[in-house]
């Protein structure tokens, strides 16, 4: 299957599609420089986040769908440098209506885990 949404998106910031299935994508993102938040190379969770969201994005794969919430945990800190796989997948389809778990790993370790709602628009959020 190939790429039909977020076809503009950051990749060094939001990952790099490595799988995208029927209803389901995986996301690599190599932490870098321009995530970091102190002097401990701590990334910012908010890149994490993005990861996750793109991954789930992808899941869904259609060039309307939009989060229309989440709900996360950050189970563990991450680091620059460190290499994150997220993985994503359908787990309930009603309508437009879609409910997408996301797993965030480093190596065997996971760092991240959420539930995302995503809904497909009729058309573009942004067109009138």
């Amino acid at each position: 299957m190939f790429l039909k949404t977020h076809l503009k998106i950051n990749k060094k910031l939001c990952g790099e599609p490595l799988k995208i299935g029927n209803g389901s994508a995986e996301v690599k993102l190599v932490t870098s420089q321009e995530m970091v938040v102190d002097r401990y190379g701590l990334i910012h969770g908010g890149f994490i986040f993005g990861l996750a969201d793109y991954s789930a994005m992808l899941a869904v794969n259609h060039p309307n769908v939009v989060l229309a919430s989440a709900e996360v945990k950050f189970l563990k800190p991450v680091k620059i440098g460190e290499v994150l796989l997220a993985k994503a997948e359908i787990k309930a389809s009603r309508g437009r209506r879609k409910v997408v778990k996301v797993e965030v790993e480093r190596g065997n370790e996971k760092v991240f885990e959420g539930e995302f709602i995503c809904i497909v628009t009729k058309k573009h959020v942004l067109k009138n």
